[in-house]
């Protein structure tokens, strides 16, 4: 799954990087180290700019709030568990079909953090000595510094009880699609601890190489079957894991400081 995510990158390289033609400086997001459920991310998305004579799609960057909305909900109040979409399912669900037909969207993070349950944890818990064991958290990142890349849907959903000019009258929100976590080795790989994403997790978010970004962004593309020829999951053992602090825990602490590497694990992950 993704449950949070670190996303500290400036406007002005993610325009570059992905070839952004339109953004809107005023809609600037502040470096973010805990992107938690509801919050508001950046997205890269193509589609016509609203009010312009020429209707052609314009590659964007946008601020959209993580947690989707679908368009036929009465009520936003489903959307922080709308924060997933499966890649296996992501084709048929109600909630998603339209948007991964018609709005697909790339959410660029510095990389996710994950949570492990402790080998001490896991023993008192089989004992039924524990019913919430503590977790030792873990960000995984590219090995060699790119941005990761996770593919996402988004939609837009109009709140019946605003009036048309209020500014709060419709909703961009995302999704990120996630894909069994990979079972290779690490590029790089903590001292002690997981030796592949799948030791921490069994879902992570799917990861979009570059050569997918232009057919994932492109909206003339709607053929389902072949959309999901690009959920595909990347080749394996581009990533590396590392243990950080308990900090990022809670989603009210916020800084670089998030990413630091531990020398070991605070709570022990090994049988």
């Amino acid at each position: 799954m993704c449950g949070r995510y670190a996303a500290s990158r400036r406007p002005e390289d993610l325009t570059g990087l992905f070839g952004v033609e339109k953004w809107e400086p005023a809609e600037a997001l502040e470096p973010d180290w805990n992107v938690a459920p509801t919050k508001e991310v950046y997205a890269v998305l193509e589609r016509p700019v609203k009010d312009a004579a020429d209707r052609r799609p314009v590659r964007q960057l946008r601020p959209l709030k993580w947690g989707l909305v679908p368009a036929w909900s009465k009520s936003p109040d489903g959307a922080a568990r709308m924060i997933n979409a499966r890649a296996e399912t992501v084709h048929e669900k109600p909630s998603f079909r339209r948007p991964f037909a018609a709005r697909r969207c790339i959410l660029p993070a510095d990389g996710y953090y994950e949570w492990m349950t402790g080998a001490d944890e896991r023993r008192l818990e089989e004992r039924g000595k524990r019913k919430r064991p503590r977790k030792q958290p873990y960000f995984v990142t590219p090995a060699d510094g790119s941005v990761f890349a996770m593919a996402g849907i988004y939609e837009f959903w109009r709140d019946p009880a605003l009036p048309d000019d209020h500014p709060g009258a419709w909703w961009a929100t995302c999704s990120v699609i996630t894909t069994e976590a990979e079972t290779s080795p690490l590029a790089v790989a903590p001292a002690e601890g997981p030796a592949a994403l799948a030791d921490i997790h069994p879902r992570m978010p799917l990861m979009l190489p570059p050569d997918r970004w232009d057919a994932w962004l492109d909206p003339a593309r709607t053929d389902v079957e072949e959309l999901r020829t690009l959920l595909e999951p990347p080749p394996g053992g581009l990533m590396r894991a590392y243990p950080v602090g308990t900090a990022v825990s809670n989603v009210r602490n916020n800084g670089p400081e998030l990413l630091a590497e531990l020398a070991a694990p605070e709570l022990s992950t090994l049988f």
